[in-house]
């Protein structure tokens, strides 16, 4: 271990050029500058070159360059002007929301979402359709997944919109080249998504890309939801299977080959009965236990929840009990993760939203009875208020990070 631990020490040193460090390359300090300014405008939504230099310390020769080149490529536009200390009017810059659009799809076991977002994250398309993931083979499921991101990227074309970039987020482990290594609720196995679904779009210009939803859930709700920009987070998905996203000191950690997060693995003992987190807390074992049809289909997942609920209001002691006793052992799930993790808060997402008023109660009480750390480190159970389009959006908000750190797309014809 310690002849290990000497030779990554000495890889460190070899990257190093006789003796002093590497120096950045000039594209890549450009490059987060460019982001830098973008990140700075959005923030402040109008502001003056001026107020740029000022704000972010570049000087203002810098500046005028890096928005000139923001301008270019349509990232930011100037937008009006307001009169300045000396009374000469200054020319005020916004984001461009006008040309670019980014395009994030979820399929699950019982829908597809799409969702189409502008340069400042506003919403250009939503859509939700019903799928039966779990009952089509995976072609017939790329077959959808591609008919619906046309009908998106053709609207974007009429609108006079390029596309910056496809993303979709699946219920399973992908790993980093986008290859759908396990989907059990898809019943997917080592099938690459992103060779699929480019070739059913025959090879579009921009990316496209695929992550597990859980990830893509928690991107969504560190840039929009109630604790945005939160550096310490776990999102749970709620949805059939059980996965977590994971935002450590403000990144998104997706693990060594992208498989990080399957908090519905780990094993906990409540009241004797001991199993994995999604058997005892997952939305199937509501299902399961609650659901009075034989058999569900994929399609009916969503209506079998919310029938749930129905009975939970109408105050079914059965129905409480029952989901006091899951929220209990979703509440231990989460306890296993805050030890390790010590976020600020824990969202819960997808169908648990619906079930919060019940499951959360009582997974609040486990998470405070089961940590080492008093007051549970200070983490919060918190309920999304992003609904089940959370995984898309984070599809496409992504794409969006990638610009805010210096990526800049080229507007076609340049």
């Amino acid at each position: 271990m310690a002849m290990r631990i000497a030779s990554k020490a000495a890889g460190s040193v070899g990257e190093q050029v006789q003796g002093r460090a590497k120096r950045a390359d000039f594209t890549d300090v450009r490059a987060n500058n460019l982001g830098f300014v973008l990140r700075q405008v959005r923030s402040e939504q109008r502001c003056s070159r001026a107020d740029l230099a000022a704000k972010t310390g570049l000087n203002k020769a810098t500046v005028s360059s890096l928005v000139a080149e923001l301008i270019e490529r349509r990232v930011l536009r100037e937008s009006g002007s307001v009169i300045g200390n000396i009374g000469r009017p200054a020319v005020l810059l916004s984001v461009d929301t006008g040309y670019y659009a980014s395009l994030g799809v979820e399929v699950n076991v019982d829908y597809m979402t799409l969702v189409a977002v502008d340069l400042a994250g506003n919403r250009l398309l939503s859509w939700r359709r019903a799928h039966d993931g779990s009952g089509s083979t995976p072609g017939r499921s790329v077959s959808a997944l591609a008919g619906l991101a046309k009908r998106a990227v053709d609207k974007m074309d009429a609108e006079g919109r390029q596309i910056l970039g496809l993303a979709v987020a699946v219920p399973g482990m992908i790993d980093n080249d986008g290859v759908v290594q396990r989907a059990p609720m898809l019943g997917w196995s080592n099938f690459d998504l992103t060779g699929r679904l480019r070739q059913a779009m025959r090879d579009p210009k921009y990316a496209v890309t695929a992550d597990n939803d859980a990830n893509l859930g928690a991107v969504a709700e560190q840039r929009f939801g109630s604790w945005a920009g939160v550096s310490n987070m776990i999102y749970l998905t709620g949805e059939i299977g059980l996965g977590a996203g994971l935002i450590v000191d403000g990144e998104l950690r997706r693990g060594a080959t992208g498989f990080a997060g399957e908090i519905g693995n780990l094993l906990i003992d409540v009241d004797g009965r001991v199993g994995r987190v999604e058997d005892l807390a997952g939305i199937r074992a509501v299902l399961n236990e609650l659901s009075e049809s034989d058999e569900i289909a994929g399609a009916e997942v969503e209506a079998e929840v919310e029938d749930v609920v129905t009975r939970a209001r109408a105050g079914e002691a059965h129905v409480i009990e029952a989901l006091d006793r899951i929220g209990r052992a979703l509440g231990a799930g989460i306890a296993l993760a805050v030890d390790l993790l010590n976020p600020q808060a824990v969202v819960l997402g997808g169908h648990y939203q619906g079930l919060s008023p019940w499951i959360g109660p009582a997974a609040e009480r486990e998470l405070a009875a089961r940590t080492h750390a008093s007051g549970a480190g200070g983490a919060e159970i918190v309920v999304s208020a992003l609904g089940h389009e959370a995984p898309a959006l984070g599809a496409a908000t992504g794409i969006l990070n990638d610009i805010d750190s210096g990526k800049m797309p080229t507007p076609l014809g340049t």
